[in-house]
């Protein structure tokens, strides 16, 4: 078992050196995420470094049953990551790989070393939320936002990461933002990496499903904290042409009265 990032929040806070993991996702096809959670985290007095070496944690390899090739990630990782006093990343789903199949690949691999390794990163690793609300200590991060929102807790974020009411609780404290309860919001939006493609069918379903209840509240922004699962749902919006548009939790928060999304 991995230690959980709550072990070491006295050891972090405001003045800390972060790194930022954008995750290999975003940094491909959504860069304003992480653009975003820099302005947020440089806004509240933390000095955030992208280290350059970074690439994807793995998850994707071993969520398909390639498990030795994920292997070579997770050195990177920590070779990249482990002298930072926290890493925070925007995608709760790679946060949650990153605290727990990183040690079972290491204990697979039969290397000790890199699971203590692992496992003393991994508890210095955190979601936005996380790091906002746990470390920082800070629900209202300054952001203003007049619009109707609702909010998609992920599969991953709300199950593996457990990251809980915290991003619900960043965006009520968000200025001018009206906040709606999500009907059935903890049911799969239907994407599930892979599963999406090899089970098309039941994924269109599940999404179909989903945007039904985001349109039963009359948002007209549909907030996640994984760009994978906004996609997934955002198809269905755009094909319906619900007028509902998507929006990562860290655009929102990074939006200010003076340049408002």
């Amino acid at each position: 078992m991995t230690a959980t990032p709550m072990t070491e929040l006295s050891q972090v806070g405001k003045g800390v050196t972060v790194a930022l993991f954008a995750a290999c996702y975003n940094d491909t096809m959504w860069p304003g995420t992480p653009i975003a959670t820099v302005k947020v985290l440089e806004r509240l007095g933390c000095r955030v470094e992208f280290p350059r070496k970074q690439t994807c944690c793995g998850q994707i390899f071993t969520n398909t049953g390639y498990a030795a090739e994920a292997v070579p990630l997770v050195r990177g990782f920590v070779d990249t990551f482990a002298a930072y006093d926290a890493v925070v990343a925007p995608t709760g789903s790679c946060v949650g790989a990153i605290r727990h199949q990183h040690h079972d690949l290491a204990a697979r691999e039969g290397d000790a070393a890199l699971g203590r390794r692992v496992d003393a990163l991994s508890a210095k690793v955190f979601d936005l939320s996380e790091f906002l609300v746990d470390v920082l200590g800070v629900t209202d991060v300054g952001a203003y936002f007049p619009h109707r929102v609702t909010f998609h807790p992920t599969c991953h974020s709300l199950r593996v990461a457990g990251v809980g009411d915290r991003p619900q609780r960043l965006l009520k404290a968000v200025r001018g933002l009206t906040f709606v309860e999500l009907p059935h919001q903890q049911e799969c939006c239907g994407f599930g990496g892979t599963f999406s493609l090899k089970n098309s069918d039941v994924s269109i379903a599940m999404a179909t499903d989903k945007v039904r209840h985001v349109r039963e509240t009359g948002a007209e922004v549909l907030v996640a904290g994984d760009n994978m699962c906004l996609m997934n749902m955002g198809g269905v919006l755009s094909r319906q042409r619900a007028g509902v548009r998507t929006l990562h939790l860290a655009e929102v928060l990074a939006s200010t009265e003076e340049d408002p999304a």
